[in-house]
C-alpha cells in the first residue's frame, strides 16, 4: 500500500509539492481537490477501489491522492495551477468563475452525485416551512467559502426572491453547528446531507425542509479537469473515473465493507476514542441517504455512471445567472456544450456492473 502524505491546507503547502513527479512505478497519481478538508469513509465511493482486494485503479495505470482544500475557490485555483488533476465542480461557483476568467479552462467530465444531496434543516419548532421562508433569515453554512451560500441564493432566485437581507453565518460542523442551531444563532442551515447527519449525531434535533422543485431535480456533484489534461491524457482519465464508478457501485451495494476498505487504505482515518462498531453505526447514519445519491434515479433516462446532459447544464446556467444576479452569464459563457463532455462516459462504463455488485456481496475481508 502506498504511503500517502498529508498535504494540509493552503496553496503554500501545495506549491511546495508542485514539483513532485506525478508518476511512480508506472502508476500515475491523480490528485483530487478534497474540499471537505478531511479524508474519511464518506469518500469510500472513490477510495474503496484502492484496496488490493478490489484493485480498481492500479492495473489501469492510475491511483488517487487526496489534497485537502478549505473551499471550492481554492480547488479551482489549484486546478488552474496544476496542483491537482481533478476536483469537484459546483455550478454556482464554477460558472461565474469561468465567465469572469476565460483562462480558467476546465471541463466537467463525470457526475459523481446524480441526485441532489443538498438539504435545508431547521429546529423542529421553527416557523420556516418552505425554502421561500429563508429570505431575510440567518443562514448557517459550514464556512464562508461553503457552497451553502450559493445553494440558498439559487433556490431563492428560482422562487423570484432575493437573498440581499439574508445573513450567512459560518457555524462549522458537528457539535459547534448543532450548538448554533440549538441556541438560535441561526434560523436554518443549508448544507450537504452528510454534514447535517453529523449534527444529528451529536444530539441536535432537526427538521428537513423541502428543496425548491426545479433545483431538487438537478444533480449535486460533478468532477472537472483541465481541458489540456483531457486532450493529453484521456487514457488516464478513463481509468480514473472507471475506478470511481466501480468503487461507487461496490460501496452502494455493501457499505459496511466499503468502510472497512477505506480504513485499511487510510488507517489514519480510523476512529480515535471510540470503537469501530460505534464509528460504523455513525457512518451508516451519515451515509444512509448519500449512498443512494451516488446512484442515478430509477427514472433517469441515462443510466450510465457519470453522464451529464445539455439540459441540466442549461438549467445550471439559468439558475446560476439568477443566483449570481448576472443576466448576461449565458452570453459570457458561450456555447454550454463546452462546459461538459460525455466523451469518456462509454469507455468508463465498459465493465460488468452486476459483477461488481456480486463482488460486493461475496467479498470477505
Amino acid at each position: 500500500m502506498l504511503t500517502r502524505r498529508d498535504f494540509g491546507l493552503g496553496l503554500g503547502a501545495l506549491g511546495m509539492t508542485a514539483g513532485l513527479p506525478g508518476w511512480a512505478q508506472n502508476v500515475r497519481m491523480m490528485r483530487v481537490a478534497n474540499t471537505v478538508a478531511v479524508n474519511d469513509p464518506q469518500q469510500c465511493f472513490c477510495t474503496a477501489g484502492q484496496h488490493p482486494k478490489l484493485n480498481f485503479y492500479k492495473p489501469n495505470g492510475v491511483d488517487v491522492e487526496y489534497v485537502n482544500m478549505s473551499s471550492m475557490t481554492q480547488a479551482l485555483q489549484s486546478l488552474r495551477g496544476g496542483h491537482v488533476e481533478f476536483g469537484p465542480a459546483v455550478p454556482g461557483v464554477l460558472l461565474p468563475a469561468m465567465a469572469k476568467d476565460p483562462g480558467l479552462d476546465l471541463v466537467v467530465v463525470y457526475k459523481w452525485l446524480p441526485r441532489n444531496a443538498n438539504v435545508i434543516v431547521v429546529k423542529p419548532g421553527s416557523p420556516i416551512k418552505t425554502a421561500a421562508d429563508l429570505a431575510g433569515k440567518r443562514i448557517g453554512v459550514r464556512s464562508q467559502g461553503d457552497t451553502g451560500i450559493v445553494i440558498t441564493r439559487t433556490m431563492l432566485a428560482e422562487l423570484g426572491l432575493k437573498d440581499d437581507k439574508c445573513e450567512y453565518i459560518a457555524i462549522g460542523d458537528g457539535a459547534p453547528a448543532g450548538a448554533a442551531i440549538d441556541n438560535d444563532r441561526v434560523d436554518a442551515m443549508v448544507a450537504f446531507d452528510t454534514a447535517t447527519a453529523r449534527i444529528e449525531l451529536v444530539g441536535t434535533k432537526l427538521r428537513y425542509v423541502p428543496l425548491t422543485p426545479k433545483f431538487a431535480q438537478l444533480g449535486s456533484g460533478w468532477m472537472c479537469v483541465p481541458r489540456k489534461l483531457l486532450k493529453e491524457d484521456r487514457k488516464s482519465l478513463v481509468a480514473l473515473f472507471q475506478g470511481i464508478a466501480k468503487s461507487t457501485i461496490f460501496s452502494n451495494a455493501n457499505l459496511d465493507t466499503a468502510i472497512d476498505l477505506h480504513w485499511a487504505v487510510y488507517p489514519e482515518s480510523r476512529p480515535k476514542g471510540r470503537s469501530e462498531d460505534e464509528a460504523r453505526k455513525e457512518l451508516a447514519f451519515i451515509l444512509k441517504d448519500r449512498k443512494n445519491s451516488w446512484m442515478r434515479r430509477p427514472d433517469d433516462p441515462d443510466q450510465r455512471m457519470g453522464a451529464s446532459s445539455l439540459a441540466e447544464w442549461k438549467a445550471n446556467i439559468e439558475m446560476t445567472a439568477e443566483s449570481s444576479k448576472n443576466p448576461k452569464l449565458a452570453e459570457e459563457l458561450g456555447d454550454p456544450n463546452r462546459l461538459f463532455t460525455n466523451e469518456l462516459i462509454d469507455d468508463i462504463n465498459a465493465f460488468d456492473k452486476q459483477a461488481i455488485v456480486q463482488m460486493a456481496k461475496d467479498l470477505k475481508l
